[in-house]
């Protein structure tokens, strides 16, 4: 099979061979970097999750000189990933790309193969089907609902695996009649919480903050909002607020009351409204 976009592109390859050159150097005991190497994969974790949130925001942003620095980025943490299990002899960037070109080709049979398809949702069905026989699975362990949830939860961050998780649940009838039993869901959590607060150890607080988010979350997903969204747009707009509360100052926020400092939100809350 003819991969024709590399092969016209080999300037591309040779870019891919300097990163991997550097890295290797970085990690390189003779004259490498000490922080380079004294990462491990766990240690690295937080840059992987931290680099493809900013992936997603130059993305959003549109800005394309953004978006090809950022994923270099992230490109950097596959590869110093891929670096430090070569040197541990677990795996080499070779097999994560052979590896990740072999399962694209498997689960697109009708792109690859002589599968014919007549849908989105088919060609959905059939990869579903191809996953859950790479792993082993019979088509039973396949339509286990637990089974993708566990998936779910282990594998995304719990906003979106909240979401996934609930989606999923409804889809298969465990759901609502009406919005309005989702409303009383969302007042017996809150309630239940504040029970936990004021009678119940941290431990069941926990538990019944957990429940009212969940609960939130199912407002979210019946009125067709992004949770996600929703948050960061939330943080935007209180940093918008403190850097314009932060004009009316000559001084730290810290040094002023709450009462000042309530007075400046509000001012910088109609500021804002305004621009």
């Amino acid at each position: 099979m003819e991969f024709n976009q590399a092969q016209q592109h080999p300037e591309t390859l040779e870019a891919l061979q300097e990163l991997i050159n550097v890295v290797a150097k970085l990690r390189n005991p003779d004259g490498g970097c000490p922080w380079d190497l004294a990462q491990t994969p766990q240690t690295l974790i937080p840059y992987v999750i931290e680099e493809a949130y900013e992936v997603v925001d130059a993305i959003k942003g549109g800005d394309s000189e953004a978006i090809a620095e950022e994923l270099g980025d992230l490109l950097l943490q596959v590869v110093l990933q891929a670096q430090i299990a070569l040197e541990f002899q677990h795996f080499t960037l070779k097999q994560v790309a052979e590896g990740i070109s072999q399962k694209l080709i498997r689960r697109h049979p009708h792109v690859f193969g002589d599968v014919s398809v007549a849908s989105v949702d088919e060609i959905q069905q059939n990869w579903e089907q191809i996953k859950a026989e790479e792993k082993g699975h019979t088509s039973n362990d396949a339509n286990q609902l637990s089974r993708k949830l566990s998936s779910y939860k282990r594998k995304l961050p719990p906003l979106m695996a909240s979401m996934k998780i609930s989606q999923k649940a409804a889809d298969v009838g465990f759901e609502w009649e009406n919005i309005d039993g989702v409303w009383d869901k969302f007042h017996e959590e809150l309630q239940e919480f504040h029970q936990a607060i004021a009678h119940e150890t941290p431990a069941e607080q926990q538990s019944e903050l957990g429940d009212l988010l969940f609960s939130v979350l199912q407002l979210a997903r019946w009125y067709n909002l992004d949770p996600t969204e929703a948050l960061q747009g939330t943080n935007h707009r209180f940093i918008q607020r403190l850097q314009k509360m932060e004009l009316f100052c000559d001084r730290p926020l810290s040094d002023y009351s709450l009462e000042e400092l309530e007075s400046f939100w509000q001012e910088a809350k109609k500021q804002l409204a305004k621009e």
